[in-house]
């Protein structure tokens, strides 16, 4: 069957579907295979793989870094999240746009997110293990970010009680963001 890589509405963002081989024992299934997955269209070259655990209703992001930028590989271990990507390119025609897809440790979907797009999660099972790598370093000083709720974005997170952390409630809207903070295509 080969792995899938399917398109979303943003260019460039993908939901990967790679190939499980399962019996009564378990599984077996490749998280990442440089020439299978650059044929898919996930041109990237990972030098830091990341590890969080979060309880359910934890939204995490959203998230990005400006001068070390970095493509994203998003993969639920254990439980489930909802996983989204906004559209961080001043000059796209869906600047501003998100999308997302449901992974878990039952789909076992993978969710790339490439340079030019804020990231983020919320957590829709008790406890989930989310790991993803990452195409740069994590650099301190270059953290930059979206508030979860901005209501130009709209963004469904599928949570009613939503534990956030003081440092994204801070994150500004949208439309605060300095020019000099969204990059171009």
């Amino acid at each position: 069957m080969g792995t899938r890589f399917l398109n979303t509405e943003l260019d460039g963002v993908l939901i990967v579907e790679p190939d499980v081989f399962g019996d009564s024992r378990g599984f077996f299934l490749e998280t990442w295979h440089s020439e299978r997955y650059e044929n898919g269209g996930v041109k990237a070259d990972f030098v830091q793989d990341n590890h969080s655990r979060s309880e359910k209703g934890v939204i995490r992001g959203l998230h990005y870094q400006f001068e070390h930028a970095q493509d994203k590989l998003v993969y639920a271990v254990r439980g489930t999240i909802f996983d989204v990507a906004v559209d961080m390119r001043k000059d796209s025609p869906t600047f501003g746009k998100w999308t997302g897809c449901i992974l878990s440790e039952e789909n076992r979907r993978q969710f790339f997110i490439p340079k030019g797009f804020a990231h983020g999660f919320s957590v829709l099972s008790d406890i989930a293990d989310v790991t993803y790598k990452c195409s740069d370093f994590y650099a301190p000083g270059d953290e930059y970010g979206v508030l979860y709720s901005d209501p130009d974005l709209n963004i469904d997170w599928k949570v009613a009680n939503p534990n956030v952390s003081d440092k994204d409630l801070l994150l500004p809207l949208l439309k605060a963001v300095p020019a000099n903070n969204l990059f171009s295509l």
